[in-house]
């Protein structure tokens, strides 16, 4: 048994492989129990566990925290739908046409490079405070990482489906709708899953400035206050938030393309 689970590559039980993360999890508590409880770590610091969960508890029963969360959802879903509904249709293009990559890859591959919040002066200037300016950082740090992505997996269809399909007479447009997009999709929605991962890590970065509400505006507000309990609730609650997402995606890609489930998916 020891010896398939140090396996590359290798099955292992299922029970085994939930039990696994189960007990990381339980660690991670436990040093964290260790270094709060035992003294080690000034509660100013790193508060305990238990005083996290009673900060959670409290935000949660005054209502604070519900609108936080859903004013931060908005905004992440708003900018990362803005940027899925302009990038995929551009990196399947740019996957499918030399013209196109030649066009538009030099450019985004140079503009991914900079970080989202360089642009934050720009857009307060351009847009002002308010919610667009905070869609459009999450847009930002979104867009060009995913036209790439899917730029690439739509490079990656064989070229013996789309010379196949020639050869059976389809023309140019059906080539795209019959055969690159259904060849991709598996591809598109594993990108869209791990993209909107990164969306979430930009939600502290767009409610820095001029926000008076959402996650990312309550842990700076909390960290002006030495409050390290608040600020541990907001960091879990977008980490939770972000693995509820996660979910939804292998779920889909489970129910949408169980020909070719992928490990762990």
């Amino acid at each position: 048994m020891l010896a398939k689970i140090f396996t590359p590559n290798k099955e292992i039980p299922k029970m085994l492989y939930t039990s696994a993360g189960f007990v990381t999890f339980l660690l991670f508590l436990a040093f964290w129990s260790v270094l709060s409880y035992g003294g080690i770590v000034n509660p100013l610091f790193l508060p305990t566990p238990t005083a996290v969960l009673f900060t959670g508890i409290d935000l949660f029963v005054n209502g604070a925290l519900l609108s936080d969360i859903g004013i931060s959802f908005s905004r992440v879903l708003v900018g990362f739908l803005v940027a899925a509904a302009i990038g995929i249709p551009l990196g399947i293009l740019m996957g499918s046409l030399k013209i196109m990559e030649g066009a538009f890859e030099p450019i985004i591959g140079f503009i991914r490079y900079m970080p989202a919040s360089a642009f934050i002066p720009l857009l307060i200037l351009w847009i002002g405070l308010g919610e667009a300016e905070k869609m459009s950082v999450i847009f930002l740090g979104t867009f060009f990482q995913l036209t790439l992505m899917i730029m690439d997996v739509t490079k990656n269809v064989q070229n013996e489906l789309i010379d196949v399909s020639y050869t059976l007479g389809a023309n140019k447009v059906q080539v795209f709708t019959k055969v690159i997009l259904p060849a991709s999709l598996p591809g598109i929605v594993d990108t869209l899953r791990i993209t909107f991962g990164w969306a979430w890590t930009y939600l502290v970065v767009a409610e820095i400035v001029g926000a008076s509400s959402g996650l990312g505006y309550m842990i700076m507000h909390a960290s002006r206050f030495l409050q390290p309990d608040k600020i541990i609730v907001g960091i879990l609650i977008i980490g939770l938030l972000g693995l509820m997402t996660d979910l939804i995606f292998k779920a889909i890609y489970r129910a949408s393309f169980s020909w070719m489930r992928k490990d762990g998916l």
